[in-house]
């Protein structure tokens, strides 16, 4: 041997670097194993997992079996590890007509119906309801002292609040609906003010819809003629309505048709190995479902394949919760662990806010939700993460990366606010810490729109040994929290800081 120093200290280098990795299952996960879970959860048989359908069946049922295997328990309140949801799915009204005062307004144009029955309502006076809103909690009452029977209502968008985002808002249709029906008005139309272009929501709104279940008139609300509508330039109706002037409107729908959508989250407990600490748990979650098939999938399609099987969004972030689960199933960590694969992402955070209004493990004792979900990637050196800075967590993540030499790439497009369009929002909006893990996003540009939400999102062009560092650096993260004394909390300031607060406040 000529260079026996070089070869020794090239050897020692080696050896360092291992060592750096600790001696943990999810460093020994072999690659097939991930591998073949996403194969069959982006499969063509499952027809791209739309919510409701028989391959979104058949993928929860695949996610719990693994769950059982890993030897997690169906908690109280689960069903063969299922929380069934009965989401509720309108088609909204094929015609409709609407005339406020003297205005008429074009349906699709101007403005859409998404629910209500076949109606025509002549000269019923309209009435400006604020926000349409109840809240027994803060005290506030739109319809306190006020009698809507009979009147059309009009009112700004979603709940009061200053920080309102479009998920919000859409979250708080059903309920919005209901208390109109329940309080006796004709209809109830939202005024459009949101920060992207009227086509957009109205091409979305303008077809089936899918909702969860409304906890006030429940689906006789469905009944009520509800919908949107966009304020004309120089038309002065609706200032006057709000400054109290009286004003009468005309309209009619007609089409409008509603089916129930029985789908499930799919959740599986571990038991943590230290006394005290396992009384806490870690939320680790992600979406399995995806858009589904054709017409359903929102994008191009041709006869020769028209399936949008969604490996990246998100069979990705779905193994990765299971290889997650299976490591630390393995070498337990010192907190319990909830693993939670939720449906309905796609048609607005369905399954996850379902669970954060109805959880089988009181949200105070969740100590940080982990979420895995993301439009795909454009590079095999990074990992997204939305959230980062916020929560305290930050040197775990870096350790968790580091360890499979991947780099934090913090909260890519960030005039997006992409962390409240996950499931990770869904249990900050109640106030647990939380964040969003993705493959590595650094901008959206030709590699991204490649596959999102196209039917070339497939399996066959995923980089596979990206992915296995993506599962195990996703698997350690999870133990490095669950294993933490300390609790991640909301940066000061942060805008769920005050919610927190108010959850875990002793």
């Amino acid at each position: 041997m000529k260079y026996p120093f070089l070869s020794l200290f090239l050897l020692l280098i080696a050896s360092a670097a291992q060592a750096q990795k600790p001696n943990f299952p999810e460093f020994s996960m072999p690659k097939q194993e991930p591998e073949f879970q996403l194969r069959f959860l982006s499969a063509n048989e499952l027809g791209g997992r739309r919510t409701g359908s028989m391959g979104n069946n058949l993928a929860a049922r695949f996610i719990a079996e693994e769950l059982r295997t890993y030897g997690y328990s169906s908690p109280a309140g689960a069903k063969d590890y299922f929380q069934p949801i009965q989401f509720q799915a309108a088609t909204p009204p094929s015609a409709g007509t609407l005339k406020i005062g003297k205005v008429d307004y074009k349906l699709m144009e101007d403005f859409i119906f998404m629910t209500g029955e076949a109606n025509t309502v002549k000269n019923a006076e309209v009435m400006f309801i604020g926000h349409g809103w109840v809240d027994e909690k803060s005290g506030h009452d739109d319809y306190k002292g006020k009698d809507v029977k009979g009147k059309l209502l009009i009112s700004l968008p979603g709940p009061p609040g200053e920080n309102n985002s479009p998920m919000v808002i859409f979250r708080a249709m059903g309920a919005k609906r209901d208390l109109a029906y329940k309080n006796g008005a004709v209809g109830l139309i939202e005024l459009y003010r949101l920060p992207f272009p009227w086509n957009f929501f109205s091409s979305y709104f303008g077809r089936e819809t899918i909702a969860p279940p409304s906890k006030e008139a429940k689906s006789e609300s469905r009944k009520l003629t509800y919908g949107w509508m966009k304020e004309k330039s120089g038309v002065a109706e609706i200032k006057d309505l709000q400054a109290g002037k009286k004003i009468k409107a005309s309209f009619s729908s007609n089409g409008f048709s509603s089916r129930n959508v029985p789908s499930q989250n799919v959740i599986g407990v571990l038991e943590g190995s230290d006394p005290e600490l396992k009384k806490e748990y870690l939320l680790i979650t992600a979406h399995y479902d995806h858009v589904g098939i054709g017409k359903e999938g929102g994008n191009a399609y041709s006869a020769e394949d028209s399936i949008f099987n969604g490996a990246r969004d998100n069979a990705m972030g779905t193994v990765a919760l299971l290889s997650a689960a299976k490591a630390l199933s393995i070498q337990r960590p010192k907190r319990s662990v909830i693993v939670m694969a939720v449906t309905g992402e796609e048609l607005g955070l369905l399954g996850s806010a379902y669970y954060a209004q109805n959880p089988l493990i009181p949200l105070k004792e969740v100590i940080f939700d982990l979420n895995t979900d993301g439009a795909g990637y454009n590079s095999t050196e990074h990992i997204s993460i939305f959230g980062y800075g916020r929560t305290g967590t930050d040197a775990h993540v870096e350790t968790a990366l580091n360890s499979v030499g991947l780099k934090v790439f913090p909260d890519p497009a960030p005039e997006q606010g992409l962390f409240d369009r996950s499931d990770n929002v869904s249990f900050a909006a109640e106030g647990v810490p939380a964040m969003n893990v993705s493959p590595g996003l650094t901008k959206f540009d030709d590699a991204i729109n490649k596959y999102y939400h196209q039917v070339a999102d497939e399996a066959s062009s995923i980089d596979m040994d990206y992915f296995l560092k993506y599962c195990q650096a996703f698997s350690y993260l999870a133990r490095l929290i669950a294993n933490d004394a300390s609790k991640p909390q909301w940066k000061a300031g942060d805008k769920y800081e005050k919610a927190g607060m108010e959850l875990y406040k002793k």
